[in-house]
């Protein structure tokens, strides 16, 4: 009976947010679709920069220094560029080394985690009755900071082509440099996964770090837990540092992704129509405050009561905000 019962309670959560959230998705769905058509054009400049990529010797760099090969001597420049919390880190998660290829999969982990946990999250309104956002709103946000950031991105390495720090990217592999394409399939099909996972050339700026900052900057926005608000900076801080450990990118492709993706978002939150603003954040478990979110105007006006009734209806169970 309790198993029932509770399934009922899902189910008719699911059926009202679903009311809800698709007069959204209608008016958004070019936009959205658009964004997650760019993806696979982000993929496909990837790819066409594989072709240019050209191997040579590793280019200095500063976290190469701080995470040096396994019988590389410490030299004066680490004591000057070491903090001490960046050797703390070191000795007891990288041992002062770098990942190698063998341990490559940490940091993919880590983005795996990253990823899924924000996903589930963007989707809780489904499932939970505390609300402070809709998903549809949401996620037109970060799939517009991505596809900004992504087309700078396409532009950075474009321009300029850097020898690939990966393994797999050096003088000697045969997957460093791509021989011309005899069909025109093998640009189009991106030769997935492998095309994707073993790609060269796309270094300025970090196409993970992207990712991570986007999510990590939108929960910080909507989300309502400060501890999570803290761990995901910190685990942001943790993915960048194994980025460079696993040597899949420069310092300089994570530096510039830091302070880039962090302006993209910040000019997009700032130039969206303030006047469109209708959501709301929760008081004290329940509804009520001040608008956070876009609606459209082309709501009619039984959408809008349903939208506050589903707010504000439920305020006696609104003890799972995420």
């Amino acid at each position: 009976m309790y198993i029932a019962r509770e399934t009922s309670k899902v189910w008719r959560r699911i059926t009202m947010e679903y009311s809800v959230e698709w007069p959204l998705l209608k008016e958004r769905w070019k936009f959205l679709i658009f964004c997650l058509f760019f993806q696979y054009l982000h993929g496909l400049a990837a790819r066409a920069v594989h072709y240019l990529h050209r191997p040579g010797p590793v280019l200095q760099d500063v976290g190469f220094m701080l995470l040096p090969t396994r019988h590389a001597e410490l030299s004066i420049r680490w004591k000057l560029f070491a903090s001490s919390l960046l050797r703390l880190f070191q000795f007891l998660i990288l041992e002062n080394e770098e990942l190698g290829p063998k341990k490559a999969y940490i940091s993919e982990t880590l983005f795996s985690f990253i990823f899924c946990s924000f996903l589930l999250w963007t989707f809780h309104p489904f499932i939970f009755h505390a609300k402070r956002f809709y998903t549809v709103l949401v996620w037109y946000r970060c799939l517009a900071v991505l596809v900004v950031s992504q087309c700078l991105r396409i532009a950075s390495f474009m321009v300029t082509q850097l020898p690939g720090p990966n393994y797999h990217c050096r003088e000697g592999s045969k997957m460093a440099s791509l021989p011309a394409p005899k069909r025109i399939s093998e640009v189009f099909l991106l030769n997935f996964p492998y095309g994707v996972v073993y790609g060269c050339g796309d270094l300025i700026f970090s196409s993970h770090m992207i990712f991570t900052l986007v999510f990590v900057r939108t929960y910080q926005k909507f989300g309502s837990k400060r501890w999570i608000k803290q761990l995901s900076w910190a685990l942001a801080v943790v993915l960048s540092v194994l980025i460079v450990a696993s040597r899949k990118h420069y310092t300089v492709d994570v530096v510039v992704a830091w302070y880039t993706v962090n302006l993209v978002f910040f000019l997009i939150d700032r130039q969206l129509p303030e006047a469109e603003f209708s959501e709301r954040i929760p008081s004290g478990g329940g509804g009520g405050g001040l608008p956070l979110l876009p609606l459209s105007t082309k709501d009619s006006q039984q959408t809008k009561e349903e939208l506050h009734k589903l707010i504000n209806g439920n305020a006696a169970e609104a003890k799972d905000t995420c």
